[in-house]
């Protein structure tokens, strides 16, 4: 996603002084004109689709209704100055890291503008990519997920399986895969985010992270061969269908064409209407031959940075939103809208009771999945555009049977390793 940031629309009331001559001498003179008052109209640059703008702007109108605010709706635009509030997809990383000096840290903002918060309150597993070498937060996680695999249980039972009972290992999965393609679905299996998901978070529940601590891509080992020379058979056999890049697979199964699919934990709330699904949820499955089992997933996802060069009556604004966004109740309506994850235990406990309530157990599951564990490590392949697209591409060759797994992962850390070095910026997990 390689959308960048749009300026804000300073909205300035000029005031023109004018004046003439009075034929009589007792006249007053013109009062000078009083300085322009500063403006307190902000935006919020995003880059979500039609539905997740509508579902932002009801948010933002009623944040505006509460607090007397002027906050508007922009659109994410490369090249272009931030715009007060913006709003960054996983996929938009790079383009922050990039120009970290277009950016404000949100910790600085917040002192300043007499609203300090308060880090330790945030859970653990959501700070990754959003932390300065000092710990403290320069920007707010608002939607981070981690992949859980989603199922269709009506897919499930036209194929003789128990829909209470999903795959909790990859070969358990196989097995499944080839009793849903004998029902009749020609997709049995999708993937959307084939790098987070196939490289990041299957990299990560192995054991074996994609990258260490320093930020050098790993992710050519065993294990992470194993799982790519696996799904390539899949692929042959048709058990596993590629979409796209990012979100393309999660249309197919919205549409019930596909049974079963790994992507963000927060998509529940796309698939709920989705169509002729009765919708199941589990962890993503693991490699049970792996030495130390299951290990947890990661978290990442959309984050709100601060642009630079704005007024301090506007950044006052801005506070003000994100004391709001961190309120209990907007974390419970964030949550049940977007889907994506609480960020206090406060909002954790009252999403959980409330989430429960509705029948729907993908928070359980996704922290589950995570184990108090989802920020480590900090540099995620999916985060750095240009190493992810190489990482694609290669994956693409196994998928296309025209690279074996193994050489295809090897020229793919390679590549990006160089890309690293080249530009060691883009490898930066904090970028402040």
């Amino acid at each position: 996603m390689s959308h960048c940031l749009r300026p804000l629309t300073l909205v300035l009331a000029l005031a023109l002084a004018s004046s003439f001559v009075q034929a009589k001498p007792a006249a007053k003179s013109a009062k000078p004109a009083a300085e322009p008052a500063p403006s307190l109209a902000f935006e919020l640059a995003h880059n979500l689709g039609p539905v997740g703008e509508e579902r932002l702007q009801a948010i933002v109108d009623r944040f505006n209704k509460e607090s007397g605010s002027t906050l508007k709706l922009a659109r994410l635009e490369k090249g272009d100055k931030p715009a007060a509030l913006n709003l960054v997809s996983r996929y938009d990383m790079s383009d922050v890291l990039i120009q970290p000096r277009q950016f404000v840290p949100l910790h600085e903002m917040m002192t300043k503008a007499g609203e300090p918060l308060k880090f330790g309150e945030l859970s653990g597993d959501l700070k990754a990519g959003v932390l300065d070498a000092k710990g403290r937060l320069v920007a707010l996680p608002v939607l981070y997920s981690t992949p859980v695999l989603f199922y269709n249980k009506n897919a499930f039972r036209k194929a003789g399986l128990n829909p209470e009972q999903p795959p909790k290992t990859w070969f358990e999965m196989q097995g499944m895969l080839d009793k849903l393609q004998d029902a009749g679905f020609a997709c049995p299996y999708t993937s959307s985010w084939p790098v987070w998901v196939h490289v990041d978070n299957v990299s990560a529940i192995s054991g074996v992270p994609a990258t260490t601590d320093k930020g050098v891509l790993t992710f050519n080992g065993l294990p992470q061969v194993k799982h790519l020379a696996m799904m390539a058979t899949w692929t042959k056999a048709n058990y596993f269908k590629v979409f796209g890049r990012r979100n393309e697979a999660s249309a197919r199964f919205h549409e019930g064409e596909c049974a079963m699919i790994s992507t963000d934990s927060r998509e529940y709330t796309d698939f709920r209407d989705a169509k002729g699904v009765e919708l199941g949820v589990a962890a993503l499955p693991y490699h049970d031959d792996v030495y130390g089992g299951r290990q947890s997933s990661l978290a990442d996802g959309a984050s709100l940075w601060i642009g630079a060069g704005h007024s301090p009556a506007q950044y006052k604004q801005v506070a003000k939103f994100v004391k709001f966004v961190l309120s209990p109740e907007m974390q419970i309506e964030i949550v049940r809208v977007y889907g994506g994850l609480p960020m206090t235990s406060v909002a954790r406990a009252a999403a959980r009771s409330k989430l429960l309530q509705d029948g729907d157990k993908t928070q359980e599951i996704a922290f589950a999945s995570l184990k108090g564990n989802g920020s480590k490590p900090a540099v995620r392949v999916a985060n750095i555009d240009a190493v992810r697209i190489v990482t694609d591409e290669e994956m693409e060759a196994v998928w296309a049977d025209t690279k074996p797994a193994k050489a295809a992962l090897d020229t793919a850390v390679s590549r990006g390793n160089a890309l690293l070095t080249a530009k060691p910026l883009l490898k930066k997990a904090q970028p402040f």
